[in-house]
């Protein structure tokens, strides 16, 4: 737990009171490779704090082709947020690829936590901001570079998912065929 003292001390400080109060509503979950966390049409209980590991968070559609929406690593929150906020059935997935351990916390502890702690709500506002211009980010790099660009930035973000997850997935991240993706790397080396 002192990881996510530590991690929301990045944000705002917090004294021992406060954090024994705020550490009483999340749980450790270790994953295992291929688990999933979240699976389309499910309830979706949690949103999750990754401590360690790397997961995807993707949707599938009809035909079984899959759309990467994010890997998270390390200190990421992740979950189907449209679920989560809205307590409907599940619409994506959320896979671990790197077996690790994340911090799980209900809708309802978040509530509580924001409501009864200033800093808290403070806290999520500020992830909550990041999270939405990061996502701006990647739908502009998405909509605005070539494929080369995409890789190229993808490299230098995350040097670390670039060595450990599968190109297929890499490549539907960035929205290419795994064959582009394949000669982008190759040139790369």
């Amino acid at each position: 737990m002192n990881r996510l003292r530590l991690h929301i001390e990045n944000i705002t400080p917090v004294n021992d009171e406060e954090f024994e109060f705020i550490k009483s509503f999340f749980t450790l979950k270790k994953v295992r490779k291929n688990q999933y966390l979240i699976q389309e049409g499910e309830d979706v209980k949690y949103e999750y704090l990754v401590l360690s590991g790397i997961y995807r968070v993707f949707y599938s559609d009809d035909l079984g082709k899959e759309y990467v929406c994010m890997f998270a690593q390390e200190n990421w929150w992740m979950s189907d947020y449209n679920s989560y906020f809205n307590q409907k059935p599940a619409s994506m997935y959320l896979e671990c690829l790197v077996p690790g351990e994340v911090l799980c916390l209900s809708l309802y502890g978040r509530e509580k936590l924001a409501a009864e702690l200033h800093k808290m709500e403070h806290f999520f506002r500020m992830k909550m901001t990041r999270g939405f211009i990061a996502l701006q980010l990647r739908i502009k790099m998405l909509l605005c570079n070539a494929p080369q660009k995409r890789y190229e930035e993808f490299a230098k973000l995350y040097p670390v998912l670039i060595q450990q997850i599968p190109k297929k997935m890499i490549a539907e991240f960035l929205g290419l065929r795994r064959e582009t993706l394949s000669r982008l790397y190759t040139n790369q080396k």
